[in-house]
């Protein structure tokens, strides 16, 4: 049928209609942010912002099919033409709302990790696989609904599932391998590490390909799962983040070594309640271990309340006791070395048979 041979009373009806549905759909979408920002402007809220998040973004989508559908309904099709229309709309709708619920599956999920205690938060992989699976299912229901049969599809990946392992072996040793890392608890999202390899920094997250770790110089360093599963590492945070931080001193030998303690003693716990990031109930302590070639040389052991803290501690007790050595009159050493200069009438000629200069 052409456009000029349509009544115009059907043409304006499906304008109508189509206009309708957009007009319906904004409607809505504006009543369900304003409802959100309600929402989200209580301190204590629920799931229900995220799924009317959802809605909102799916609710203009699915006005839109509803009002071309009427517009199939009302204009004069073939029942060929009509039954192919509804099967799309219809997909359509299928499809806009198993993205729209995979992505809320997705951020519900995240939500609660984060918010329970028995379970690691701020890791995108549950997420992931949440919005993967939900995906999937939608499609599986939307194929079995447009009359395709799903059980020679799933028969196929099953036999093909062989295949895909072999193929992607790498992405699925990393994706289990990030499983297995969230599973044991040995590191979690906000804990500071330290590979093996070098690398350190605070775990912002772990996908389902690798682990991203934010140092303190604030950059990004991505290691895959795998790779990291099988390092070694220092997880800063486990037990506690809590640690010790061990500076070493040295000073002459003819200071007081008992005024040398006390005088470090005042400092360390000055810096200690003074500065942030010192555990101010810590009693700091000094430890002698070596006589040097120059020096007596021993350690100070603080106590800080993460590893970010240490440089600052470091900055102000350096900084602290150098002043207070100086004021009590302790020593602290360059490193000394005696040169012995020979002179006399045959040194020179000795050099000169050594090098090669005289016969």
């Amino acid at each position: 049928m052409r456009a000029q041979d349509l009544d115009p009373r059907i043409v304006l009806t499906a304008s109508g209609l189509l206009l309708g549905s957009v007009l319906l759909g904004f409607l809505g979408r504006h009543l369900l942010v304003r409802r959100l920002t309600n929402l989200r402007s209580v301190e204590s809220v629920g799931t229900q912002d995220v799924i009317l998040d959802g809605l909102s973004k799916v609710i203009f989508s699915l006005s839109i099919i509803g009002g071309l559908y009427g517009v199939s309904v009302a204009i004069p099709l073939s029942s060929i033409l009509r039954s192919v229309a509804k099967e799309i709309l219809l997909a359509a709708a299928l499809l806009s709302v198993s993205i729209a619920a995979a992505r809320t599956t997705g951020k519900l999920v995240g939500r609660y990790s984060s918010r329970h205690e028995k379970l690691p938060g701020a890791t995108s992989i549950f997420a992931n696989i949440a919005r993967f699976f939900v995906l999937a299912l939608g499609l599986l229901v939307m194929l079995q609904t447009l009359g395709v049969s799903v059980a020679p599809i799933l028969t196929a990946l099953g036999v093909g599932g062989l295949a895909v392992a072999l193929a992607l072996q790498d992405t699925l040793s990393s994706l289990f391998a990030g499983l297995h890392i969230i599973a044991s608890k040995k590191l979690l999202p906000g804990d500071y590490v330290l590979l093996d390899s070098g690398e350190e920094g605070y775990v912002q997250d772990v996908n389902w390909r690798n682990t991203s770790l934010r140092t303190l110089r604030n950059n990004m360093i991505v290691v895959p799962n795998a790779r990291l599963a099988s390092a070694i590492l220092t997880n800063y945070y486990q037990p506690s983040s809590e640690m010790a931080l061990v500076i070493p001193v040295g000073v002459s030998y003819s200071s007081d070594l008992k005024k040398v303690e006390e005088v470090t003693d005042q400092v360390s716990r000055e810096v200690l309640k003074g500065v942030e990031g010192g555990v101010e109930d810590f009693d700091p302590f000094v430890r002698y271990h070596t006589f040097g070639e120059f020096s007596v040389d021993f350690s100070v052991i603080l106590r800080i309340k993460e590893p970010a803290h240490q440089h600052l501690i470091k900055h102000e007790f350096v900084k602290r006791l150098h002043r207070r050595y100086q004021e009590a009159g302790i020593e602290i050493p360059f490193p000394v070395r005696t040169v012995i200069s020979q002179d006399g009438p045959d040194f020179e000629d000795r050099h000169l048979v050594r090098s090669g200069a005289v016969d």
